[in-house]
Order: C-alpha cells, then structure tokens, then sequence
C-alpha cells in the first residue's frame, strides 16, 4: 500500500516509480500534514497541480547528507524556516534559550538552528550552485526588507540577498508558486522571473525596474538613520495593498531590491481548494515512537474559515504577511471538513475553533475594498469604527449554527481572538446571546492589551472603554440565559509608548477588576511590524513623532512586575517602580493600594499615613474565577 505521507526518502520516492523530484522542500518544522502547517500546504497544492514534491524536514545543517538524500531536484529547491521565525522560535523576549519547541518532534529544542533560512540555503548552495532557490515562509516575508533584528541589536540587509536565494516569496505564497513552477517547467530561467506578484528579486541594473514604483530610503542610509528606517517602513506598509500598492525598491549597496505589488486575494473557491487538498491531517509517522509533535494538539480539530485582517494592530505583522482583506472559505467547505475531522479515531465532539488571525471577520471590511483596497490613510476600527464598516455577524453565526447541528459535534468553541471591539460596532446581540450560549466553555478569552490612551493610541487599539461596555454586555448576556462564565483579558507590558506611569495605569486597572493575570506577553520586537519599527527607532512612523521606549531589561521587568503585583516574588521590583514613579500612594493597607508596606517601612508608612483607617489587605488575595 502506498505510503500517502509525501516523499521523505528515497525508499518513498522509489515507492512511487520516481527518478527525481520536480520541487524538494527544505522546512524548518517537523512535517506535519496539516493545513494548518504552510510546508503542507504548498507541497500539497503543488502536488494536485502536477508536480512531483519532496519534504525535508529539519534536516541536520552541520552538514549537507541530509539536504542530498532525495538527489537534485528538476526545478527547484523551496526553503522556509517553519510556521515562525526561528529566532522567535529559539528565544525569550529576555532573549533566553526556550527550553521546548512545539514545532518539533515530542517538543525538543535545538532540532534547527538559528536563522534557519540562511543556514539552509548555505548547504543548499554548497550542493548545487545553480539549482533555483526559492525561500519564503513567515521568516523571509518579514524579513524581505533591510529590518531591525532585535537578537543581534542591529539592522540586517534583506534576507533574499544574505540567503543567495534567486526569488522570495512574501505572504502565504499559494498563487506566487503555482505561477513560479508553471514558468519553471516550461524553460523559464530563474533570474527571469521578475513579474509575479507577491515576491522579491534582485537586480544590479536599475533600467531592469520598469513602470511606476517608489523607491524606499536603502539598507545604507537605514542601518545608520533611525528616520530614514521609519520613513522607509512607512512606505512599506502603506503600499502592503494587492489593489493600490505599487512596486517598491531599496538599494543594498551595489544591488536593488525590488518588491512587487502583493499577490491578490484567493478567492473562495481557491481557499475551499487549497483546504480540501488530502491532508493526512497529523504528523508522520517517523515522530510515532516521541511522542508526535505538539503543535498539533492546538489546531488539529479546528478550522481554518479565513484569512486576513482588517483590525490593525500595530504590533501584528499579519497585515504583511497576509494583508487586510478578508479571505474566506465557503460554509459548505467548513461543513465538509468538519464532518471529516468528526470521523477521526481520536475525535471526541469539540471542534476547538472557528476563525483565523480573528474569530469574526468572515467578511470584507467593506464593499470598497475589492475594488479599492484598503484605505490608505485610516484604519477601519481605530480610533473610531469607519461608517463604511460592515459589522454583520449573520454569515458567521449561520455557520457556527449549521457546524453545532452536524451528527457527533458536541461543541464548537471560539478560541482565535474574537474583536469585541468589532462585535461592539455594531447590533449583533444575537450573535453575543449564541456565543455565550454555545461556543464559551466557562471563559473567553479576549485582547484588550493596555488601557493607557497614550499606549493603545500607538497599538492601533480601541480604548478601555470599548473593553468595559463589551464586559457588561457579556455579564448581563450571560446573567439572561443562567450562566457563570468569564472573560480573561490579555495584556502586554512594555509596548513602546509605555512607561512606568501607564504601567500602573494598567496594574490598577487589574486591580479594579479583582483579576490577577498569570501570564503577561512581554513586547518582541520581531520584524515587519509597526512597533517593532518604534522600538528600534523611538519614531511613530506613521506620524513622525518621536516616542517613549522601554529597551533594557531592568525597565521591562518592572513592568511586567506592576502587571503582576500581588505575586510575592514581584515586591521588590513593584516597590522600586512606584517609588521611581513617584506613586507611593499605592503602598498601604486601603483598598486602593497595591501592595503592603514592608516591616521595616511601617514607621514611616504610619507618619504619613495617619489617617488610614481600612484593615490591612492580603498580599496575595484568594485566586479568584477571573484567574487563568
């Protein structure tokens, strides 16, 4: 019986009649044959359309053995480091070794190396110096541009010049390299491929760049000009439209790279087709005897209804990755998939989730944008919803309704961000009524990040008072129907913009809460997004103006400490930052005060707190419901 895994070995491909592989897939994950793993998702679509595609899949890098054992490949040879950049993946924000990988067999680390692109391609250029060489993946699509590097401190040149790769591909990449093979296979040389959209080349001869494109500040003057860096990155994102954006260009010393306008949107019949290829839908085989691989668990009986993102988030690179157009599959897609992953032998009733990047966009943000593109010069939920902004949910909760009715679904949850911000915008109390209903299993989980104006201001986030009018929509939906069920905010501390004054702001609006958050997302920096342009740069590149940023280690620990007060651990450092800040007020025994006063503090507590009458409050209150 044929193995149905795609070739990993010789023996598979010997199985199958092959001499040789028309495309071999270099990825930096283990091989997991999910629609949820890029790698899968390419080899599987190239495969349907003809092609003869091979996966290798964390090879060993120190040497070449590993990138040889399925022989040259005819056409190419495509690299992606994995489903995140492999620096994120190896590193901490505190820029610590991670002690697991989720994207490996039985969770080990160290199984790729670090800038795993660039390693990869290294070996591959030792092998076969003129194969073509194609990389992509969320690592080269962040990093196709010069871009600040938070692990090295500095600003690194475009990854398709450091990987010696002929093409990159930047975004999801399925129209990019569909149209890639077709002019390969029929003689097309490499270095001629210059009008696909959705990619990078390299040019040392500018009169090779034709037609209207803006030329951005180059790898010189942004590696030494923190203005010219944020100029730069405003041209960027500006231009991230497959409708309006034009091609863009930046010197790298003596060579030019040119990006064109990005791919166009799959439409819904491209998306129903690329999700209903034959995924085995679980890891191979190989990974059986550790374990298989994790990553899996959190996506293996979700789905996949859409693409895209029209929410803004500054911090988010998916509007460079996948853009801000809405990309979505048909119900009877979803309902087919559902029905499939409810005949697996390990189903037992729940399809863990319904979304994308967001739960509830299922739609264009308006009908401007398929003819359009998304607006230039305003977001379409910041800082006020745009009055063009569709903000029906009756698609979305039509479908959630037909996947509860299938035969063996016991429950289907939400758990991808839902934009309550978005559901706030419009008359929707259906939709709130049935979620709680049907799809929260005792908490939701939401967003808000902050609650300082000056900070959700350079988020690109709706204020805290959207937050509380979708909490007292959701309490009182929830006292309607009998239920008992909480929300459970995400917050991040030291976005740029945030000082120890919004910090506090933010601590005490957890204590106003009664809520103690275990987990606190410290802000990375990882490449091409807004913020991490404001990081590096201390510019809004949006605006110019020059902003606040917490960049050492010991400012980003007292936030975090603030955000997190009642553990005892923090003290030290909650005293320390309410000193600094001049905010000692918040050291007591009112209902008001953060933390108690030391022993050895009391006296001078009492001199100056002699009208303090409440009772002294627990240091680390009784975790509460609210707690995660």
């Amino acid at each position: 019986m044929q193995n149905k895994f795609l070739p990993v070995c010789q023996e598979d491909l010997k199985e199958r009649g092959w001499d040789t592989l028309d495309f071999l897939f270099i990825s930096g994950d283990a091989y997991v044959d999910h629609p949820s793993f890029g790698p899968a998702i390419l080899c599987r679509l190239l495969e349907k359309h003809g092609y003869r595609v091979g996966i290798i899949a964390q090879p060993d890098w120190r040497s070449t053995n590993d990138f040889a054992k399925m022989g040259r490949p005819r056409l190419g040879v495509l690299v992606s480091a994995g489903n995140l950049d492999s620096m994120l993946n190896k590193f901490t924000a505190a820029k610590k070794s991670r002690s697991t990988d989720s994207y490996s067999p039985g969770g080990q680390a160290g199984l790729r190396p670090e800038r795993a692109t660039l390693v990869y391609c290294s070996r591959i250029r030792e092998l076969w110096k003129k194969t073509p060489l194609i990389i992509g993946g969320i690592e080269a699509s962040l990093r196709r541009f010069a871009h600040y590097d938070y692990w090295s401190n500095s600003v690194r040149r475009s990854l398709l010049i450091d990987s010696m790769a002929d093409l990159l591909v930047y975004g999801m990449g399925e129209k990019q390299i569909l149209e890639i093979a077709a002019k390969l296979s029929t003689g097309t040389k490499v270095s001629d491929i210059r009008d696909v959209r959705g990619t990078c080349w390299l040019t040392n001869n500018p009169h090779d760049i034709t037609g209207q494109y803006i030329e951005v500040p180059g790898y010189q003057e942004v590696s030494s000009d923190k203005g010219a860096f944020a100029a730069a990155v405003k041209s960027q994102y500006l231009e991230q439209d497959p409708v309006r954006g034009k091609q863009l260009v930046q010197k790298h010393s003596a060579n030019y790279l040119v990006q064109n306008p990005p791919a166009e949107p799959l439409t819904t019949e491209e998306m129903d087709e690329i999700y209903e290829l034959p995924y085995q839908r679980t890891w191979h085989p190989a990974y059986d005897a550790v374990g298989g691989v994790p990553a899996i668990q959190e996506v293996k009986f979700s789905l996949v209804s859409q693409r895209g993102c029209f929410g803004g988030c500054s911090f988010c690179a998916i509007v460079s990755h996948q853009g801000r157009i809405i990309q979505n599959r048909s119900q009877q897609s979803l309902l087919k998939e559902a029905a499939l992953i409810s005949n697996l032998p390990d189903f037992k009733g729940y399809i863990h989730d319904v979304g994308g990047p967001t739960a509830n966009f299922r739609h264009a943000a308006c009908s401007r944008q398929k003819t359009q593109g998304a607006c230039k010069n305003r977001q379409c939920l910041f800082p006020s919803p745009c009055k063009n902004l569709n903000t029906d949910h009756t698609d979305y909760l039509s479908l959630l309704r037909k996947l509860r009715a299938l035969p063996g679904i016991k429950k289907v949850f939400i758990r991808s961000g839902l934009r309550y911000d978005y559901l706030m915008a419009g008359k929707n109390q259906d939709f709130l009524t049935e979620l709680c209903q049907y799809h929260v299993s005792g908490q939701l989980k939401v967003a808000p990040e902050h609650v300082s104006n000056t900070v959700m201001d350079l988020m690109g986030k709706s204020g805290k008072e959207v937050y509380l009018r979708f909490a007292k929509a959701f309490q009182l939906t929830n006292q309607k129907i009998g239920k008992e069920q909480y929300l459970v905010p995400y917050f991040m501390s030291s976005h740029p913009g945030a000082g120890l004054k919004e910090a506090i702001e933010l601590a005490e609006f957890i204590r106003d809460l009664n809520y103690y958050p275990q987990q606190v997302q410290d802000f990375i920096p990882t490449p091409g997004s807004l913020s991490t342009c404001m990081y590096y740069t201390g510019i809004n590149p949006l605006t110019g103006k020059k902003i606040y940023v917490a960049r050492d280690l010991h400012s980003k620990q007292l936030q975090r400490a603030l955000l997190q007060y009642r553990n005892p651990a923090n003290y030290q450092l909650v005293t320390e930052a309410l000193k600094a800040a001049g905010r000692m007020d918040l050291i007591g025994y009112g209902p008001k005060c953060l933390i108690r006063p030391l022993k050895t503090d009391r006296t001078d507590y009492k001199n100056n707190n002699k009208n303090e009458k409440n009772k002294p409050r627990r240091l680390t209150p009784t975790r509460n419901k609210k707690s995660r």
